[in-house]
């Protein structure tokens, strides 16, 4: 008893302080997580799809509209955990705008291309009942819901951890559910479930670095926030070997994350394997999330040490864009070519993270939103083309597609030549946001490096391009199913952003510009 009170007397219980109004995006993101398990486990199946769209898309314009109205809020709230400022406050808009892209295309169950044709050529396929069902209307599992919502909960949260701890509790929260969605291919199950482990596998590898990073990173700084960890740096100059160590650990798991090389290899696997539909969110939504925890540590934590991670990070950028832009070259699968494409994005990327200035934190961010619209519109065009077997992806049956659909081969040279950064696209703009940013800080050579590698990204997006229009169609050729509105508005939503950033860029320009560094 004497001991009980002695330890009450000598450590006293005090609540944390924490901005409510600051997180509450996070917040409605959380609670609608667990609405929608309680959802899933207590209402009877037929009822379940109506009542977890509504949670899911009434929580995530709720999320989004919150985060309107603290624009402009710069804090460090739950004890230093969480720092909500200008960049972040910029991705977590970035992320839920795409998730509610990405919900749409997940919602997709009416896919016809050509009435009860299509649907008698899927019945005489082999199979149970279900994967007919699946191959005839798109058909996605109510139960991808509540790991949907937890996945944007822990991307939201990845972006403004302020904490190298709480960072990684974000990055499990975002992690876990995307491993459980990639496999939930109803068809070609073998292949999404190979995907997932394998993502599994090579995502707890990675964490387990991180991890490890951080346990470092206390043992130097006897703390594992941001600033703490910056200021510690600053008062140890010639005592940063430990830190150095830790800060490579870290840095694996980040860029495991943003698929950079040499930590790129679940990449091709996953996209492939996964539903469409998953991929196209999940392409779009990690890279901002990876790419927000990337340049905070970077910059706060260790911004001290810039002389010391730049010539690190500027070989991984290099082999990045150069492995991504030449094998894909090789690539006869579009998801696969596409997955290689998001490794070369992620090398461009890193040069704008590279220059480590306003502009080049200015330029990644542009880029992040710029390509995630584009990618979510363009997975969203692969769901529609089919054959009898499910999704055409091989590029064989894309010839002559564009002759055969005018429109949908149309919106998806768009998204090629936004991809390609060709002028009066998205892609073209954040391109050159990133590379004058560099310049700017004296990094011509890396610049150099991305243009070459960005003329050899170019070859497999116009071959797309080539196979739409100047092949002719024949039995092979894959047919473009109807939408929905849900897959329509998704559509819609990612080729016009992509033409209108192209054309008409800043209004982001100066929003991105404005946002601010991270809070030091």
């Amino acid at each position: 008893m004497s001991i009980l009170a002695a330890v009450s007397v000598d450590v006293p219980f005090t609540l944390p302080i924490v901005d409510y109004n600051a997180i509450a995006p996070l917040l409605i993101l959380l609670g609608a997580g667990v609405i929608s398990v309680l959802v899933e486990a207590l209402l009877p199946r037929g009822s379940r799809r109506f009542v977890q769209l509504f949670i899911v898309l009434g929580s995530l314009i709720a999320s989004l509209a919150w985060i309107f109205t603290i624009t402009g809020v710069r804090i460090v709230t739950a004890e230093g955990a969480i720092a909500i400022d200008g960049p972040a406050l910029v991705m977590q808009g970035a992320i839920l705008m795409l998730a509610i892209l990405g919900a749409l295309l997940m919602a997709e169950r009416s896919v016809d291309p050509s009435g009860d044709v299509f649907a008698a050529r899927a019945s005489a396929l082999p199979g149970s009942e279900d994967e007919k069902q699946f191959t005839a209307r798109g058909y996605l599992q109510t139960e991808v819901w509540p790991l949907f919502l937890f996945a944007v909960s822990g991307m939201v949260l990845f972006v403004s951890a302020n904490d190298l701890l709480l960072m990684f509790v974000a990055l499990e929260v975002m992690s876990l559910p995307l491993y459980l969605l990639a496999g939930m291919a109803r068809r070609r199950r073998l292949l999404s479930q190979e995907a997932a482990l394998k993502y599994f596998l090579l995502g707890a590898f990675s964490s387990a670095f991180f991890i490890y990073g951080v346990a470092l990173v206390y043992g130097y700084a006897a703390s594992t926030q941001l600033p703490v960890i910056a200021s510690v740096l600053t008062a140890k100059p010639g005592q940063t070997s430990l830190a150095l160590i830790a800060m490579a650990l870290i840095l694996v798991g980040l860029l495991f994350k943003v698929a950079a090389v040499p930590f790129h290899q679940w990449t091709p696997d996953v996209y492939q394997g996964a539903p469409t539909a998953v991929t196209g969110f999940m392409a779009a939504t990690v890279k901002i999330a990876a790419f927000g925890a990337l340049m905070r540590v970077l910059y706060v934590a260790f911004g001290g040490m810039r002389w010391d991670w730049v010539p690190m990070m500027s070989i991984i950028a290099i082999l990045t864009m150069l492995v991504g832009s030449i094998i894909a070259i090789s690539q006869s699968d579009i998801k696969r070519m596409l997955a290689y494409s998001s490794i070369a994005q992620a090398g461009f990327i890193l040069v704008g993270v590279i220059a480590a200035s306003p502009a080049g934190l200015a330029g990644a961010l542009f880029y992040l939103i710029a390509y995630g619209f584009t990618t979510i519109g363009a997975f969203a065009v692969i769901s529609l083309v089919r054959d009898e077997s499910g999704e055409a992806t091989n590029l064989s049956k894309w010839a002559g597609l564009g002759r055969k659909s005018p429109l949908v081969g149309s919106i998806f040279a768009l998204f090629m030549l936004g991809l390609a950064g060709i002028p009066l696209t998205s892609g073209f703009i954040g391109k050159f946001s990133v590379f004058a940013a560099a310049l700017a800080s004296g990094d011509t050579w890396l610049v150099i490096v991305a243009v070459v590698a960005s003329l050899i990204a170019a070859f497999f997006y116009v071959r797309v391009i080539v196979a739409m229009f100047f092949t002719e169609s024949g039995p092979q050729t894959a047919s473009v199913v109807v939408p929905s509105v849900f897959t329509t508005i998704a559509l819609a939503a990612g080729a016009t952003v992509t033409l209108v950033l192209g054309i008409l860029p800043q209004p982001v320009l100066e929003l991105v510009s404005n946002a601010g560094l991270f809070i030091r």
